[in-house]
């Protein structure tokens, strides 16, 4: 397939007004697709329905040691429930605490904990002259939304193939005592997909930060969402490695069930050292009684165990693999060879990132909407929604039905084509 950069003007204009023909055929079609964030189709929240009959008035809602689950107590979540989400996320039970529907929810606590009472002793940070985290790009917006939203000084991380620039990491955190965090999606990343390589790890394990107080939010959102049963990527465990470089306190491990069986309705967890579950246990005896042990048990009834939730996994990714491969096959065939974005095909989590030329994700992401198709906004995946070369674009294929994706990407990359050889034909009008 012939390079846009390496056709004449005419040959651009003439392909240009074949794309613009095809575009107002889909314009009209009156589609009106959302894709602009990663949420479950009705078909994958079909598959936890059983949930719902797992418990009901006659069922015993007593847990195996004999806690009522209707009743107060139990603060940091029932013991089957700390068992199946350690399992899932490959920690200790002992290291758990379950808090209610959402992980974003503890990041924003654990955040708001250390603005107003520090960080196991050391100064809260509302009382420091400046607040620094590094995030690595592009990342996760909700993570940078609550950075900003305590006016955190945000610095970029470029992402590499094996996960964020570690170089640049251990450079930052060594010599900047305000960088007080670092936030990271290490398994199958938001948007890109990527999980982070074994020496990335251990190198996360091992940094040695200016600031006492220093922590790896950890954000395990998609740790057992593969797409394929053989060809999976696996992450080292974090919290055995930080300990075994004598570092067992820099890390919080977040995760959640929320793209698992219901979001709103799952359980989520953080994993931490016993140091800082103290501190953590102490704010919550203060914000709540105890969360939902009623929907703890309702997910440990409903999946056992960690195999029960495999199995149940296996059966998002039947419906999503064929989501991620027809987006994926139709980019090799149509935009392959035509040096107008890059991209990567991901072996599991939620996103597709396309990067497009420089200065043309914008432009895209406009041109879809008003064909009838909505993305996140370009810039999305930034500390403050800003994209300095506005390349990266964040596709979310979990949604829509598969023939409304496939309408969806005929018309992405119509829009990608044509934004491209205007920014081309920009380029030889100036040459």
């Amino acid at each position: 397939m012939q390079s846009y950069q390496e056709m004449s003007r005419e040959e651009l204009l003439k392909e240009k007004s074949a794309l613009e023909a095809a575009y107002r055929k889909h314009a009209k079609s009156g589609l009106k697709l959302d894709m602009s964030r990663g949420k479950p189709s009705a078909e994958q929240l079909d598959l936890s329905m059983g949930m719902m009959d797992v418990l009901n008035s006659d069922t015993d809602l007593s847990c195996e040691d004999g806690t009522d689950c209707r009743n107060y107590g139990v603060l940091d979540g029932i013991q089957e429930a700390k068992v199946l989400l350690g399992d899932m996320i490959e920690c200790h039970p002992d290291n758990i605490i379950i808090y209610g529907n959402t992980s974003l929810n503890i990041m924003y606590d654990t955040v708001s904990r250390s603005m107003t009472h520090g960080v196991m002793g050391n100064t809260p940070w509302c009382k420091l002259d400046k607040v620094k985290f590094l995030c690595p790009v592009p990342g996760y917006d909700r993570h940078f939304t609550i950075t900003e939203y305590f006016g955190i000084e945000m610095i970029n991380v470029p992402m590499l193939s094996t996960g964020p620039d570690m170089d640049l990491v251990e450079e930052l955190v060594s010599k900047d005592e305000a960088i007080k965090g670092i936030w990271c999606v290490p398994k199958y990343s938001n948007p890109q997909g990527i999980t982070y390589s074994d020496e990335t790890v251990r190198r996360f394990a091992r940094l040695k930060p200016a600031a006492k107080d220093f922590r790896i939010y950890w954000d395990n959102a998609y740790g057992v969402h593969h797409l394929y049963d053989i060809d999976q990527d696996n992450l080292v465990e974090i919290m055995a490695e930080c300990k075994r470089a004598g570092n067992p306190d820099m890390v919080y491990k977040f995760c959640s069930t929320s793209k698992i069986s219901f979001p709103g309705s799952g359980v989520a967890a953080i994993a931490a050292s016993a140091n800082n579950l103290v501190e953590i246990r102490e704010q919550m005896r203060v914000a709540t009684i105890g969360h939902d042990k009623v929907n703890q048990l309702r997910h440990v009834r409903f999946f056992k165990d960690i195999y029960g939730m495999t199995e149940h996994m296996r059966k998002h990714a039947e419906i999503l693999r064929p989501k991620f491969e027809m987006i994926i096959d139709t980019f090799e065939r149509e935009l392959k060879g035509r040096e107008a974005g890059t991209w990567i095909a991901p072996k599991g989590g939620y996103f597709i990132a396309f990067e497009a030329l420089e200065g043309c994700a914008k432009a895209i992401v406009a041109r879809a909407k008003k064909a009838g198709v909505t993305m996140t906004p370009a810039g999305a995946p930034y500390p403050y929604g800003k994209d300095p070369k506005d390349t990266t674009i964040r596709i979310a294929p979990t949604y829509p039905t598969l023939d409304d994706l496939k309408i969806a990407t005929d018309i992405f990359v119509i829009c990608v084509k044509l934004v491209s050889i205007e920014k081309i034909l920009e380029g030889k009008s100036a040459s």
